[in-house]
């Protein structure tokens, strides 16, 4: 009889039998792993599982061996991610709105496979992802790769820009079209960040010569161009880190130094916004003042009228004006 050519294989499959079927609460004896080997075809006597085990841990996996009576079971109880880390990732995964319910299905069932078998199966019934609100593009993978490639290629990509509309006529009453006169953008990708729940490019306008952002899910039929990308000031100085500290919800302005009194209670809310790194100067009557690079936006009033009266602007009085200005068109609404 021929010999099967999977022997060669034995302790690989026996590596994966301890990484499918056993955990800190789940074992093995020898006489499973020589029935799961029989599976395959494989012949092994008991000695030599108990050689092979030793083998796979002069590798490092972690295999124990406990007694249940008079019964020797073996088990794998540590890897690369722990069960809370893995955890994490799933959680990421399902509240994230940026990744499609197919791709997060998908993902979940890749990520179960960290761990074993029976770990996976109490991991899913925790998972829920139908009711929740995701983006419905199947296009972002596609764009994720081509922006990285770009960027790493040091090449400009194009591509198309668009935006929800609301349709007069038809039955769709929803659609999305093409921003920029329906024209491709063309533009040097510097990074990918991720803010609001949404992924952002961040790119070099050349013509503008300035930094913009788009939303991965909004762009079209990206197209990784043989131009090579721009270099600019804006583009060799860039610092992600104080660029989204700049930007509130990712939506462009006039950037600008400002100058913020604030009730001392929000120093946390400060703090999770610029660092602790900021520099402060404290006042005797229960207040701070602090500075900042940010864009002028309406995400920026937004987010400073959440903290109603513990807050001012006190310069520039271009920003205390626009200000103003928000505050009196929201007013006129009512």
């Amino acid at each position: 009889m021929p010999k099967n050519p999977k022997q060669k294989l034995k302790l690989l499959y026996i590596m994966k039998f301890f990484m499918e079927k056993t955990d800190d609460d789940y074992g093995v004896t020898v006489a499973d792993i020589i029935e799961y080997l029989d599976g395959y075809g494989i012949v092994a006597e008991r000695k030599s599982i108990y050689n092979d085990i030793e083998c796979l841990r002069d590798f490092g996996m972690d295999i124990v061996k406990t007694k249940v009576g008079k019964i020797s079971l073996f088990s794998l109880v540590s890897r690369e991610f722990t069960l809370e880390e893995i955890k994490l990732l799933i959680d990421a995964v399902q509240s994230s709105k940026f990744i499609t319910l197919k791709k997060s299905r998908e993902l979940i069932r890749k990520i179960e496979t960290l761990t074993s078998e029976n770990q996976a199966k109490e991991l899913h019934r925790q998972v829920i992802v139908a009711n929740r609100i995701k983006n419905s593009n199947e296009e972002i993978y596609r764009n994720i790769d081509s922006i990285n490639r770009a960027i790493n290629n040091k090449r400009k990509i194009s591509f198309y820009y668009t935006q929800w509309a609301v349709a007069r006529t038809g039955a769709k009453k929803v659609v999305r079209v093409r921003r920029h006169n329906g024209k491709r953008y063309l533009l040097t990708p510097k990074a990918l960040t991720w803010d609001d729940e949404n992924y952002y490019l961040i790119a070099y306008d050349k013509e503008a010569d300035t930094l913009k952002h788009f939303r991965v899910d909004k762009m079209e039929d990206i197209a990784v161009e043989e131009a090579r990308a721009d270099s600019a000031k804006a583009v060799d100085k860039f610092d992600l880190a104080v660029y989204t500290k700049q930007v509130f919800g990712m939506y462009g302005g006039e950037t600008v130094n400002v100058k913020l009194r604030f009730d001392d209670s929000l120093i946390g809310v400060v703090v999770d916004r610029f660092s602790d790194k900021v520099f402060i100067q404290p006042h005797n009557d229960g207040t701070f003042t602090m500075s900042a690079e940010v864009m002028l936006s309406p995400q920026f009033f937004g987010w400073l009228f959440s903290f109603g009266d513990q807050v001012k602007i006190v310069s520039p009085k271009s920003a205390v004006n626009q200000f103003n200005e928000y505050l009196n068109r929201v007013t006129e609404l009512y």
